[in-house]
């Protein structure tokens, strides 16, 4: 039992949360469609290329970690379809380079494509020119941010000097701060950290052996800490970390760290962002901007969490990755 008195779920459970995830996704992949706003100057990229961009990372992500038979994986596969073909099949991203030729989010978001094998040899060859500039190398970002520029580069084709390491020692996780100091802003930059660090789960060893020590130590509560507070996506980027770390928690961290999730999704699979409490309309389901990116954690910590599990060798492993359990 859990500390809020309910059982904590298995593999068939987290995958039902996932499953409801996509197809809330599915549903609504017509508010990931980019409008007649996205070429312009003035554009709300936050509201364009962002939810777009981060559809195709959770996809790209969740195709990677599951079986071909996997249902979870033919609906990852078919919105990650989806956000190339908004792209133009990557024709639209050589234009935004012609706009906005030292934006870093046109090669940040085309290179998840890159990572799936979708390319343009157009816009990689004229990022790649970009790239060998002063004025390029000089763009004053912050470490977090760097590192996945750099990561972007090499999915990309674009290879140069700078070293990650260097930009790795600048960030909050990088610094192995006080773990008091904890707080959302670092919460979020954390888990970014670890993505780049482990290509989004691919590659755990990526995470150097002193920051997985620290993790392993300090994660635990630090999710706790975050469900306590109705913090839903940032507990379920916490729970991809944890499932990707090279040696994953106690399973039971994450089964009860399920049981909070899976109370808070709603019938129609999407996750708030955060608790609303008891407060009016806590009952509603928030609009798209509010819910979507916690519904794409949801979908990808739950294949992520279900990949770890099986790797246990739970007894429910099989089920894990042969889609048991699936809604039709």
């Amino acid at each position: 039992m859990t500390a809020l008195g309910v059982t904590a779920p298995g593999v068939g459970e987290i995958r039902e949360v996932g499953a409801a995830a996509f197809a809330w996704l599915s549903a609504h992949r017509d508010d990931f469609a980019l409008g007649e706003d996205a070429l312009t100057l003035d554009g709300h990229v936050d509201a364009t290329w962002k939810p777009l961009g981060e559809l195709a990372q959770t996809c790209a992500s969740v195709r990677a970690h599951t079986q071909p038979t996997d249902p979870l994986h033919a609906c990852a596969a078919d919105l990650l379809r989806f956000a190339w073909q908004q792209t133009g099949r990557g024709e639209l991203f050589l234009r935004l380079q012609r706009l906005e030729p030292f934006a870093t989010y046109p090669l940040e978001i085309y290179s998840v494509f890159a990572s799936a094998g979708l390319r343009h040899a157009g816009y990689e060859a004229a990022a790649a020119t970009t790239a060998r500039t002063r004025s390029w190398r000089l763009t004053e970002q912050d470490p977090t941010r760097r590192l996945g520029v750099l990561k972007a580069e090499r999915r990309s084709g674009i290879h140069r000097p700078e070293r990650a390491e260097q930009a790795l020692r600048r960030t909050w996780l990088g610094g192995l701060p006080e773990p008091w100091t904890f707080e959302r802003s670092s919460g979020y930059a954390l888990t970014h950290v670890v993505f780049h660090l482990t290509d989004w789960g691919r590659t755990p060893a990526g995470v150097p052996a002193d920051l997985a020590a620290y993790l392993a130590h300090w994660l635990p509560p630090w999710l706790d800490t975050c469900l306590d507070a109705g913090m839903w996506d940032l507990g379920c980027e916490l729970l991809v970390v944890a499932a990707s770390l090279p040696v994953s928690p106690d399973p039971a961290t994450l089964r009860h760290a399920w049981a909070r999730i899976a109370r808070a999704q709603h019938d129609s699979g999407a996750l708030p962002e955060q608790d609303p409490r008891d407060g009016p309309g806590a009952d509603r389901e928030p609009d798209f901007l509010r819910c979507y990116h916690s519904t794409l954690m949801a979908a990808f910590a739950a294949a992520q969490t279900l990949k770890c599990l099986a790797g246990e060798g739970s007894a429910d492993s099989d089920a894990a990755y042969t889609g048991q359990g699936v809604p039709g």
